[in-house]
């Protein structure tokens, strides 16, 4: 094996089950393409003893067949679907280092104990006096949130970050007709997210651009210099999306507060503050969170995700409906908040996440959370150090729970960022977030998270050396990436403008 300082005739680094995985599981036909007349399956659970479709609809919205249906027995459809799931990346199969998206391992004692089924089986229009137990957990989330994050109260009832983001932009507004002014714009650094300016957008803000600096963070000083009165409040990510912790952010706080502003902390990069630092401390006003990455509950497939809201005590009126009050009765739904910005959904979220995400918490508690922080502080500094000769950080700062990496290989091989991505697929591993921030050119943002061990760190190095060492000695390889799945080369645009969604029989 080659150091890390020089390239070299490196070995193949062993990825036996991603090639047997594809020998197995490639050409698998669709499923409209294994019918046969007559098959059939049969589903004996307790739910089919009662079918009153025809009886709850009405017998004309309802149909005994329907035409091209496919007809499979039940070991089809059992190796179709799991064959499929087979041929995805996961990060329950594989290492996923989808830097800012902290795709960490889900415990299974999380599904185990939503599953149960006084939580999986309440119904979300149950009365508050037959609900006690869910909503005393969601009271008791909500707490260890607050104190987590440092700030006053806490609402679960975002159901994504994205929302989440609009959901504290909505406060900001409102709070700000509350005491008779109509602000017009908000700061955003050049670094952030691309869903901040989409949710200021969708809340009718102005979106006004700092510019970080060249050691990649902002200064208090350009905030200064952005500020008027109009200014409502600024988006800022910490550690930002370079993956560095904003050393100025209680000066930015401190600047915004002057002019009667806000701080608004996007939370999407608290795995490497859980248990080591509190937003509330630097000087936020509204955190978000996302308890499908930094608390561990499923991530990807379009959701369902979680996205709740922390505040400080002057934004508390203004948090969204339904909110929880506690008495001697027990606890109850509050309607009574006429400065509420309303719902944002229906119900209570999706809950599931929130007792996924809550049993994270109490299995870890207050020192297993800053554990997990670190070891993940630690695994992408080690990444970085170890990659540095053939991919340096973009920044000299030190790297919070990811890093943001770099190339030549452009220049001296023809071989994009894009094509490193498709390579790493051979091996078995899914990229790392690409071309992000825009301010890298060719970005690599890679996150270990805490799930992962030295060895698969090494691993994961490995191939990024030999993949670096084939772009200079065999680019052709690279740029013909990936060969050994089912799925060669596509048009990731052309396939995300124009999806085909919906299987037709081909004309005889």
């Amino acid at each position: 094996m080659a150091s890390a300082g020089k390239v070299g005739p490196i070995a193949a680094p062993e990825a036996p089950s991603t090639v047997e995985r594809i020998e197995t599981t490639a050409g698998v036909p669709l499923i409209f393409e294994l019918s046969s007349e007559g098959r059939r399956g049969t589903d004996l659970s307790p739910r089919t003893a009662d079918r009153r479709g025809a009886e709850l609809l009405g017998a004309e919205l309802c149909r005994e067949d329907l035409p091209g249906f496919p007809e499979l027995s039940e070991p089809q459809v059992l190796r179709h679907f799991l064959r499929l799931s087979q041929l995805n990346f996961a990060q329950a199969l594989e290492f996923y280092p989808l830097g800012s998206c902290t795709m960490k391992y889900n415990p299974v004692v999380n599904d185990e104990l939503a599953a149960l089924t006084g939580l999986a089986g309440l119904h979300p229009a149950t009365p508050a006096h037959l609900a006690q137990g869910a909503l005393e957990l969601i009271a008791r989330m909500e707490a260890a949130l607050a104190e987590i994050t440092g700030m006053d109260a806490v609402s679960l009832h975002p159901a994504a970050g994205a929302q989440g983001e609009l959901t504290g932009l909505l406060m900001v507004r409102a709070y700000h007709r509350k005491h008779g002014e109509v602000r017009h714009k908000v700061i955003i650094p050049d670094t952030a997210h691309g869903t901040n300016p989409a949710s200021c957008t969708l809340a009718g803000f102005e979106v006004v651009v700092a510019k970080s600096n060249k050691r990649g963070y902002l200064e208090a000083a350009e905030v200064r210099r952005l500020m008027s009165d109009d200014v409502a409040a600024m988006m800022v990510t910490n550690p930002n999306t370079l993956g560095i912790f904003e050393p100025e952010i209680q000066e930015i706080a401190a600047a915004l507060h002057e002019h009667g502003a806000m701080l608004y902390l996007d939370g999407a990069n608290m795995n490497a503050l859980l248990g080591v630092a509190k937003p509330g401390h630097m000087g936020a006003d509204i955190v978000q969170l996302n308890l499908h990455k930094s608390f561990s509950t499923p991530h990807g497939g379009g959701g369902p995700g979680a996205g709740p809201v922390a505040v400080r005590k002057h934004l508390e009126p203004f948090l969204p409906l339904p909110r929880l009050k506690h008495s001697d009765a027990g606890y109850e739904i509050d309607a009574n908040r006429p400065d509420s910005i309303g719902r944002m959904r229906s119900y209570h979220n999706n809950f599931g996440m929130i007792v996924r995400a809550y049993a994270y918490i109490l299995a870890l508690g207050g020192d297993g959370l800053g554990m997990a922080s670190r070891l993940a502080i630690l695994g992408a500094n080690y990444i970085r150090k170890r990659l540095e000769p053939h991919f340096p950080s973009a920044t000299g700062e030190p790297s919070m729970h990811e890093c943001v990496l770099s190339h030549d290989l452009e220049k001296r091989a023809d071989v994009s960022t894009l094509e490193i991505a498709k390579r790493l697929l051979d091996f078995g591993i899914h990229p790392p977030t690409i071309y992000f921030p825009l301010v890298v050119p060719g970005a690599l943002m890679i996150e270990p998270t805490e799930t992962e061990s030295k060895q698969i760190l090494d691993s994961f190095v490995d191939t990024m050396e030999r993949i670096y060492d084939e772009a200079l000695n065999d680019p052709e390889r690279v740029k013909n990436a990936p060969g050994t799945l089912p799925v060669s080369r596509v048009d990731e645009a052309l396939a995300a403008r124009r999806p085909i969604l919906r299987w037709e029989k081909p004309l005889p």
